[in-house]
């Protein structure tokens, strides 16, 4: 985008608040007329930017910071008509401020989490270990058998298929290969710790359901989906094992 779109990211939200304030003032809402490719791409700018924004906005509300909604739509006016009241130097220098003072608050609340994690993690450890059927080895991964088969084991350089539903500890579900109906297929000494370790323990066909603490999954990092210092809970199913000199051969046939 252009500079007129980098200047004010709080300003722009106007698009979208104006047209609230308007629903709010008259039980009608406005016609829009979209006939026209001029109407269309207006309407898209519009649109775009203040979708873009409206997630902005919340969070800076969610992070203990209100937002005068009736300012910004004053100060889009303002530079819409060029009759500011703060100069362009000034502007820079408040929102510059501000994304300092977001970026500092989200580091606060993110270290936050972090911490509740570890504490909610470790409390769970403790629990899990304690019941009946799990067995929890030398380096803390905790594992409980639900299907048990007999015959050959994975080595860490193997290439296994399985099928697997990764949780959280309070059961949010972020990865699933069930879900997707299809199997998974890894090499066991490319993923985390708490797997590699895990499936050498099983035997073809076997289940197992896998308690990992934080510091043989993803530790400290934020993936997304799984926040810092998270304790995942996985149930595996091993369904077949490529022996590591077989998956070379078919790589090295398949390259010729």
């Amino acid at each position: 985008m252009k500079s007129i779109y980098k200047m004010s990211l709080v300003a722009l939200a106007v698009v979208g608040l104006t047209a609230c304030n308007q629903e709010e003032k008259s039980n009608t809402a406005p016609e829009v007329k979209l006939e026209t490719v001029a109407q269309k791409q207006a309407y898209s700018v519009g649109a775009s930017i203040g979708k873009y924004m409206s997630g902005h906005i919340k969070e800076q509300e969610a992070l203990g910071m209100p937002v005068d909604r009736s300012l910004i739509i004053a100060g889009f006016s303002n530079g819409l008509s060029d009759e500011l009241k703060l100069s362009e130097e000034e502007m820079q220098t408040v929102l510059q401020n501000l994304d300092e003072t977001i970026n500092e608050k989200r580091q606060a609340q993110a270290a936050e989490i972090a911490e509740k994690t570890k504490a909610e993690s470790a409390a769970y450890l403790e629990t899990n270990k304690a019941k009946e059927g799990v067995t929890t080895t030398v380096s803390g991964l905790q594992y409980e058998v639900l299907k048990q088969a007999d015959g050959e084991k994975p080595a860490a350089t193997d290439t296994v298929e399985v099928h697997y539903v990764g949780t959280l500890i309070d059961g949010t579900q972020f990865d699933s290969s069930v879900a997707r109906g299809e199997p998974a297929k890894f090499p066991l000494n490319r993923v985390i710790p708490g797997w590699t370790e895990g499936v050498q323990l099983m035997s073809v066909g076997s289940k197992y359901r896998f308690v990992i603490p934080a510091e043989l999954a993803y530790g400290s990092r934020d993936t997304g989906s799984i926040p810092p210092n998270s304790t995942l809970i996985f149930e595996v199913e091993l369904l077949s094992i490529e022996k590591a000199a077989t998956a070379a051969a078919e790589t090295e046939a398949a390259a010729k």
